[in-house]
């Protein structure tokens, strides 16, 4: 496992609100890239999203994925990643979108919750970390 520097830790802290850009690989081996809500796990990052979404099937079939952090204040500024899902699990999910809700929008009630896609929390492992700026 790579630890992001120090130098650009502050952009993985929950006061910062900075997305991640994830980038996955479809099953036609084209890339595809959603910006997501994330958290850290101790040197690990999580998003969360519901089971059936295209990022959902390919980081289930293709764990290899790769992030984008870039700080709100300076876009040249910015850490990547590429890194492995090393766990996925829908326990505790719907609480943990609650918690991303409130690190981003300073509500704890997700107003997206759909009991017909149950949301699901995946585990980044980084392998290779980049920080620029």
């Amino acid at each position: 496992m790579k630890v992001i520097p120090e130098s650009h830790r502050d952009l993985l802290k929950d006061e910062n609100k900075a997305f991640v850009y994830l980038a996955t690989v479809n099953s036609n081996g084209t890339p595809q890239v959603t910006p997501v809500w994330f958290d850290m796990d101790g040197d690990y990052i999580r998003i969360n999203t519901a089971t059936g979404r295209l990022k959902d099937k390919n980081m289930r079939a293709r764990p290899n994925v790769a992030l984008c952090i870039a700080d709100p204040k300076n876009p040249y500024r910015y850490v990547q990643i590429r890194g492995r899902i090393v766990e996925f699990t829908t326990d505790g999910a719907e609480d943990h979108i609650d918690t991303l809700n409130f690190k981003y929008h300073g509500s704890r009630n997700y107003p997206g919750h759909n009991p017909k896609q149950p949301r699901v929390i995946y585990k980044i492992e980084p392998l290779k970390v980049d920080a620029h700026g």
